[in-house]
């Protein structure tokens, strides 16, 4: 089972006093991330690290949104939003609840939260889906 673990970090939620808030030019000190470091070495050496990344603010990402056929750009930062990611993981573990340990072992900050989301695998679908991806070539 494949799961993306999200980070929403507490820097990136508007409910964060603007003083607190880890917006354009914000930069994590190597202090800051030594302990998220030996963490995702920790999930490598496990053997379930598939991929990790961090994300830049909001203020340099932008949005398509698709409404009657056309899509629509809008630059960042993006107000409305309640959630913001942070960074990812994708792991890959034997069960939700291996997922959920590993989640639970994270070194986040007070504030943060992170979501887990199954990944679909080909063998989840149904089977119409899978024949025509097959055919596709996938």
């Amino acid at each position: 089972m494949r799961f993306l673990m999200m980070m929403i970090p507490r820097g990136y939620q508007p409910d964060t006093p603007a003083s607190e808030r880890q917006e354009d030019g914000y930069e994590p000190t190597a202090e800051e991330m030594a302990p998220m470091g030996r963490f995702n070495d920790e999930m490598e050496a496990a053997g379930i690290l598939l991929t990790v990344d961090g994300l830049h603010p909001l203020s340099r990402g932008a949005r398509v949104a698709f409404a009657k056929g056309k899509p629509t750009v809008t630059d960042g930062p993006f107000i409305e939003t309640k959630e913001v990611l942070g960074g990812f993981w994708i792991i890959q573990v034997k069960s939700k609840q291996e997922a959920l340990d590993w989640a639970q072992r994270c070194p986040a900050s007070d504030g943060d939260v992170i979501e887990l989301r199954e990944i679909w695998e080909m063998e989840d679908l149904p089977e119409e889906v899978q024949k025509r991806a097959a055919e596709r070539g996938k």
